[in-house]
């Protein structure tokens, strides 16, 4: 690396903590310097009889990364219309009340002030993934539930004059018992957040097998219960939402999203306006893991102002407000019992999951099936039971984040794995081995799993970790541990969206690609263009994309659930095939060939094998417009994905993705403190599209799941969050993570484009449970509760020198 930036690295990964892009050695050598930077410490995946692809498996530095790392990308917050006003929204001071009665008046005459909206300015209208579930509403009407929902919003010239009109608002409430626990809030005599029975959001359910009889044949049962603390997304970019009515009626909105379609569909919904009437406009976007793929109080309520007012509208969510408001990861309690055969089968499993919703439902239902369902993904079990509620309380919202609900299951379940292993006396390698899903399994519910690289995963990140060297030999209080997942690829939320491609030609024999995906920094733009490129023989500087601006794109799946390789890149593929053969169809009667006998590359059309007598797309391009024709590809896929969120009836996911990692950690028996040493990652991505973006995608899961299981924890009081700042929240930064070794497992799913799946959720799913057994492997003792801090352990050690005596 050059030496200039690297004498430079402590300060900027000071300044640059977070996720995805957690180290600006990363940084730097993706967005700037070569594409093969570190390549020689990467394990390469032989491709034995795989075709050999010119832009595809190829190192590719990102289409976008030049202008994130100067400073010319424009997000949401960087835009400025004429005579924008500036909004606030004003919150609840209590976690759980009446709203008697609001004045607005003051706030209404103060100098400055444009527009004051309540409850009674919106429709009324509530929003959630699932109809039943819409139980949030933009602005509150007849109750708060939180310390932070929202109850009224302000525009003004300035944000000072603004925030001086939420201190003129007056609200009389009439406080109510809150709920801050699960348990507490399913009590017979606890206060009702919502109608319904005893504040349950949602519940799931399965049963397969004989689960009873099951648990009489085993030779081994162990029952255990885990618990899972919230977690925040942290994204760097703050959530911001800039509206604007123009004199027709019509909405622009700029607002950082996961799917512009998304947010369209549930802001027509809610404003009562038609889709054709609300234009989602592309802004880049600083971060999202999950945390914005909803529609947020603050892009209604710019809207609102901005029709109001009849002017621009901007409302920036502060730090404090992004934690405290928008959404975390569910926290659960999760009792698991599992029956095994005396040589290591799994026979039977039983769980029970309760998961901590908040105020209002969100995603609940999914990630209650989410959490739920990898009870049987991950590991072979012909006999399965269990029951799951997600439950109200009174406290910040959860709703998706990367990885969802099954990163809580796959701590759990994996602990368990290798408590029943040692149980037994067998390596937990061997026991997952042993039980491991295969390529061809029938899963419950109507579901099969059509590639499957669980085993060599396994095998791979245990090669590359020393697995056989270290594990119980690494020393004093040091320490190596393993985890395994199953991740859904398109995973059906209940959006139901296709994703559609439109590739076009320009008069030069260069190409648009016409994409509804949204880049969160994942990749996404740079894998499009790369199969667009493979398709016609073209070089990345050929491709130009326009994306994720509803009124010039086609729909699209939105950037969650994995399915931006799988389903979007199938669709662009499509397209971009469509668009070659209308070329070759103009092509065919030149070279007096038939359009199969005829190849491209190089901006050139000619005939098989014979690069030198061929014809220009320019001139292809002129000889259509000489007939009336544009040359216009166009792809649409939607794999058939539906279920029952509440049963997990039928097929939930059209493929799946794998992963095993392995933790090293050392742990000081004095302090507690748990330092990872080491993480080695592999990954079943079906094949590598771009490798280098699949490693990022490693590497970022390693850090989200670091702090899942060692730092990040959210400090409560009477439901009023306490450490609503980078400054103390537990966040890992560069300096905090170990050397990460990443491997890659192609395994060639039959529907993925060119074989290809999504990797990014599972390398999440798996940290949490290597560090969880590694620290058992270091000092003996296991801790059952996420965050494993430094009083755990100590706790821990205290209560097993206290059995040892």
């Amino acid at each position: 690396m050059n030496n200039k930036v690297r004498n430079f690295w402590p300060v900027l990964n000071i300044l640059l903590p977070g996720r995805g892009i957690f180290s600006i050695e990363i940084l730097v050598n993706q967005f700037i310097l070569t594409p093969s930077y570190n390549k020689n410490l990467k394990w390469k995946p032989e491709r034995e009889n795989m075709p050999e692809y010119s832009m595809l498996g190829k190192r590719i530095p990102r289409v976008e990364g030049i202008a994130k790392v100067t400073g010319e990308a424009t997000y949401a917050d960087d835009i400025v219309l004429p005579k924008m006003l500036y909004g606030k929204i004003l919150r609840s001071p209590h976690a759980h009340a009446r709203i008697l009665h609001i004045d607005t008046s003051k706030a209404e005459k103060l100098k400055g002030v444009r527009a004051v909206i309540t409850g009674k300015d919106t429709k009324g209208r509530g929003y959630g993934v699932y109809a039943r579930y819409r139980n949030q509403l933009v602005l509150a009407m007849e109750k708060v539930r939180y310390i932070g929902d929202e109850i009224a919003a302000v525009a003004a010239i300035d944000e000072d004059t603004a925030a001086e009109a939420l201190s003129l608002i007056a609200v009389e409430y009439e406080v109510l018992p809150a709920v801050f626990a699960a348990e507490e809030a399913m009590a017979a005599e606890a206060p009702l957040l919502h109608e319904g029975e005893n504040n349950i959001c949602a519940r799931t359910s399965l049963h397969v097998g004989d689960v009873d009889n099951g648990f009489l044949e085993s030779d081994y049962i162990r029952e255990d219960c885990f618990e899972t603390g919230r977690q925040a997304h942290c994204q760097i970019e703050p959530h911001v939402a800039v509206a604007d009515f123009d004199s027709s009626g019509k909405l622009m909105i700029w607002t950082p999203n996961m799917s512009a379609f998304v947010k369209r569909r549930v802001l027509s919904n809610l404003l009562d306006i038609p889709e054709q009437n609300i234009r989602v406009c592309k802004a880049y976007v600083g971060g999202a893991f999950g945390g914005k793929s909803e529609v947020f109080p603050l892009d209604a309520c710019a809207a609102l102002l901005s029709r109001k007012a009849r002017r621009p509208v901007k409302i920036h969510y502060s730090r404090e407000e992004v934690f405290t408001t928008t959404r975390h990861r569910h926290g659960t309690v999760i009792k698991l019992k599992t029956g095994v055969s005396s040589d290591g089968t799994i026979i039977a499993r039983e769980a029970w999951v309760t998961a901590e919703k908040g105020a209002y439902a969100s995603t609940g239902p999914i990630a209650l099936y989410l959490i739920c369902s990898q009870l049987f993904r991950t590991y072979r079990s012909p006999n399965i039971r269990y029951e799951g509620v997600n439950v109200y309380t009174n406290k910040t919202p959860c709703g998706a984040m990367r990885g969802h609900g099954s990163i809580q299951m796959r701590f759990a379940d994996e602990s368990q794995m290798d408590m029943i292993a040692g149980e037994l006396g067998m390596d937990p390698l061997a026991f997952r081995l042993k039980n491991a899903r295969q390529p061809g399994d029938a899963l419950p519910l109507q579901s099969a799993v059509t590639s499957c690289g669980l085993s060599e995963c396994i095998r791979q990140a245990a090669d590359g970790a020393g697995w056989a060297e270290k594990r119980g030999k690494m020393g004093l209080n040091r320490g190596i541990g393993m985890g395994c997942t199953t991740g859904m690829t398109s995973f059906n939320t209940g959006h139901a969206f296709p994703s559609a491609a439109i590739v076009k030609f320009t008069e030069g024999g260069a190409v648009t690609l016409l994409t509804g995906a949204v880049e969160n920094g994942q990749g996404t733009e740079t894998m499009l263009a790369q199969i667009v490129a493979e398709e016609l023989g073209l070089a990345m500087p050929d491709i130009t994309i326009l994306s994720g601006d509803t009124e010039l794109v086609a729909s699209d799946v939105g950037a969650f659930t994995m399915a931006q390789t799988f389903v979007t890149g199938r669709a662009v593929k499509l397209a971009a095939a469509d668009a070659r053969r209308r070329l070759f169809e103009l092509a065919a009667p030149i070279l007096e060939a038939d359009s199969e006998e005829l190849a491209c590359g190089g901006r050139r059309v000619f005939r098989r094998g014979n690069p030198e007598a061929g014809v220009s797309f320019s001139r292809l391009i002129r000889e259509g417009f000489s007939r009336g024709q544009t040359i216009v590809g166009q792809g649409c896929f939607h794999p058939d994905t539906r279920f029952d969120v509440a049963t997990g009836e039928g097929n939930a996911s059209p493929t799946y993705s794998f992963c095993a990692q392995v933790a090293e950690v050392e742990v000081n028996t004095e302090t507690g403190q748990v330092a990872v040493i080491g993480q080695t990652i592999a990954s079943d991505c079906g094949y590598a599209l771009n490798p280098m973006d699949v490693e990022s995608q490693q590497e970022g899961g390693v850090s989200v799941s670091q702090g899942f299981a060692l730092s990040e924890e959210i400090a409560w009081a009477d439901g009023q969050m306490l450490n609503a700042s980078f400054l103390n929240y537990g966040l890992p930064t560069a300096l905090d993570l170990p050397p990460i070794k990443t491997r890659t497992v192609e395994t060639i799913d039959p529907d993925g484009p060119y074989g290809a799946k999504d990797v990014g959720e599972p390398a999440v799913q798996t940290g949490a449970p290597a560090i969880a057994n590694a620290i058992y492997d270091a000092i003996g003792v296991r801790i059952t509760s996420l965050p494993i801090t430094p009083d755990k352990v100590l706790q821990a050690l205290k209560q097993k020198r206290g059995n040892q005596r």
